[in-house]
């Protein structure tokens, strides 16, 4: 069950040294007796603080208050669920009948109500689809590709790898045909589930790509594939094929154990070619018991699918409903119609990025502000008096919800008990205006894929925003000075350095990739995360920002340039911005992919006359107004004078991963992007150095 590593007894040592009358088992003798413990718990509310050595008398480790003694690697309830197939076993006998895949598309290819698949029918289809796979040679231990976005026969795969002791191996169609061809060479895949669109990729390069045996389509007919040349050593079947083939010759389970390999997820990174992050089934159970000590979910629970699932936020997401037999609806695969899918399944939880909440925050405020005196002045009273309630621990008047918000609420479908935010930082002004408007749990957490996602998750009852909340009680957290940024232990008010995670949620490391492995993971365990962060009062962690990404600026004066592009994310002209400086110049200059219709109506409201955006976007008066927008927010955001943008391009085209400017987990590449804009960067400095006395050197 649970090995007891070097550090555990560490712990144990501590806690009998400390309070030697207590039981090691039971900490909650540490929560009673004030006297002989408050220098232990260091009057932490949300997280512990521990010595990382017995020798040092440094107190500088950081576990959850729910378990300090011990970090989580199983369930509580079902200590016995060491795999995802034992995950999915338990939720198939707690939940057989109960609904668990649902979808609106036909197989005619409509859109209509959602129609449901059972846990129960969801376990025979995986048994088929394994039993399939073992009846075309698909040995145990080999790697099977999932290439295509969101639909309940990629969850009914990803259990059949479970169960047959299979690698699946997600491919997302985003990282373009060249990363596709690497990965699958790379982790050596023999089987990949595709459907017709991306199976046109995979043929453009066949000959590319020797351990590929068999290519299973999802969602096409089998007299409608195209036939392979015998030498290709391919087989190209249907999925309902595969299904039938399986169903009539069911091959007996292939458990895992809990150390084998679950998966393979490969990150882009905003340079190089993809890393394959290795995660354990043990991994991926740690990490989501340690968020089910924290969050409780019921079967009555609907959850949207939408954020890819090749990523590891939205994957943890599957594993922790399945734990408490949450029903999954899919959208229908295309982002422009969420609303449409979010009014038909009115989920109960909803998980995003603050992307997508940056937008639905702009908008309201945007419809607010153009709403009229009386009803901005309404919307007004409603939200101060309300975020006063929800800061107070009190619950706000009804008649703020029926007069104002249970409108808002409609959006995402009128029945939201739960908002997670992950990825990247979300501001706190967005946090608390989400709280307000939704009315209800808004949780921001941090997490990466090498610690198979959750490292930290806000606490339920903390209403502070602008951290990302207390450890996961499957990990410990320290910081680690960087005396080149100025980052140390030492800081006042709030220690700072970068964000070392250890425990059983650190992967294995970079699938045959030592080296890099090694550039992460120290000698003593710890996983260097990169990031920055701060602990504020109470054991949360703040994320500062990326160590790579700060730059300093020619006066000496450091830059976040995601804190920065945070704020101006929620100018209502802004839809992306990139900020860009370095130590040759001594201000900020801003890339705007504008928000298009907000600056249309601009125009018109201004009388500006002109033939398509990418003229308006040049057009100097519409620059002054948007940088004037932008000054406003960064001013109310209390943004310091070397933060603001002093000079401001605005492009018509957004940021995609398509043109190579963002990460499929949509974060900026800064490399590309200060390429992309060189001849824009040049020029705005070209500029300033006109306008502006102080010396700017041109990059």
């Amino acid at each position: 069950m649970e090995m007891e590593s070097p550090a555990e007894r560490r712990l144990y040592a501590i806690h009998s040294h400390l309070l030697p009358s207590s039981n090691a088992e039971d900490d909650s003798f540490l929560r009673r007796n004030h006297t002989s413990s408050s220098h232990f718990f260091h009057g932490q509310k949300y997280g512990v603080v521990l010595p990382e050595k017995l020798q040092s008398g440094k107190w500088n480790v950081y576990r959850s208050v729910r378990s300090p003694m011990k970090l989580v690697s199983r369930f509580a309830d079902h200590p016995e669920i060491g795999t995802l197939h034992d995950n999915f076993v338990h939720a198939v006998e707690t939940y057989k009948d109960y609904k668990y895949l649902g979808t609106r598309i036909r197989v005619d290819g409509t859109v209509g109500e959602y129609k449901w698949m059972t846990f129960g029918e969801a376990a025979t289809a995986r048994e088929a689809i394994g039993s399939g796979l073992r009846c075309y040679g698909i040995e145990q231990g080999a790697c099977v590709g999932l290439y295509f976005i969101n639909r309940p026969e990629w969850l009914v795969v990803d259990h059949a790898c479970a169960a047959y002791s299979y690698t699946s191996v997600p491919l997302y169609d985003t990282l373009g045909p060249d990363a596709v061809n690497y990965v699958v060479n790379h982790s050596g895949i023999q089987a990949i589930f595709c459907v017709p669109q991306t199976l046109n990729t995979l043929l453009s390069f066949i000959s590319q790509i020797p351990s590929v045996r068999l290519i299973v389509v999802v969602g096409g007919a089998d007299e409608h594939l195209p036939s392979l040349p015998l030498t290709s050593g391919v087989k190209l079947i249907s999925y309902l094929k595969l299904l039938g083939q399986g169903r009539s010759n069911l091959q007996p389970f292939c458990p895992p154990k809990p150390e084998d390999v679950a998966t393979i997820c490969y990150t882009s990174g905003t340079t190089g070619t993809p890393k394959g992050v290795v995660l354990t089934h043990g991994n991926l159970i740690a990490n989501v018991a340690g968020f089910c000590r924290a969050i409780k979910f019921y079967p009555s629970d609907i959850y949207i699918s939408y954020l890819p699932l090749a990523h590891i936020y939205e994957r943890t997401n599957q594993i922790i409903s399945v734990y408490y037999g949450v029903g999954i609806g899919f959208y229908q695969g295309d982002n422009l119609k969420l609303m449409d899918d979010l009014a038909a399944l009115r989920p109960t939880i909803f998980c995003s990025v603050p992307r997508l909440y940056n937008r639905i925050y702009a908008g309201i405020t945007n419809a607010v502000k153009t709403s009229g005196v009386l009803k901005e002045r309404l919307f007004r009273a409603a939200y101060n008096s309300k975020k006063q309630a929800i800061m107070n621990g009190r619950n706000a008047s009804p008649i703020w919800d029926r007069l104002v918000f249970n409108k808002i609420r409609e959006k995402l479908g009128g029945r939201v008990r739960f908002m997670g935010s992950g990825a990247s930082p979300l501001s706190p002004d967005v946090m608390d205006f989400l709280r307000v408007c939704f009315g209800c749990l808004v949780v921001e957490g941090y997490g990466m894929t090498e610690t198979s996602c959750i490292i930290t998750l806000m606490d339920e009852g903390d209403n502070l925003s602008g951290h990302v909340g207390s450890p996961n009680s499957a990990c410990e957290i320290k910081l680690v000075d960087v005396p080149e940024m100025n980052y140390t232990s030492e800081d006042e008010p709030y220690p700072r350095g970068e964000i070392c995670v250890r425990g059983p949620i650190v992967f294995q490391g970079y699938y045959k990739d030592e080296i890099q492995t090694r550039e992460v993971v120290d000698d003593d365990g710890w996983l260097h995360t990169g990031d920055i962060g701060l602990w504020l009062p109470g054991g949360r962690l703040k994320i500062i920002d990326r160590k790579k990404n700060i730059f300093k600026l020619a006066q000496g004066e450091y830059i976040a340039p995601e804190k920065v592009e945070n704020v101006y994310a929620k100018c209502k002209f802004v839809l992306q911005c990139f900020i860009y400086g370095d130590s040759l110049n001594s201000s900020l200059v801003a890339v705007v992919a504008v928000e298009p219709d907000v600056l249309r109506n601009w125009a018109a409201s201004e009388g500006i006359q002109y033939e398509d955006l990418a003229q308006l976007c040049n057009d100097p008066r519409a620059r002054n107004a948007v940088l004037a927008e932008m000054d406003d927010v960064g001013r109310e955001a209390q943004l310091k004078g070397f933060e603001f943008a002093k000079a401001l391009t605005l492009v018509p085209e957004p940021f995609t991963v398509e043109n190579g400017l963002l990460t499929p987990t949509f974060k900026i590449k800064r490399p590309q992007a200060k390429a992309y804009f060189a001849k824009a960067i040049s020029n705005m400095y070209a500029e300033l150095s006109v306008s502006d006395p102080t010396p700017q050197k041109m990059s």
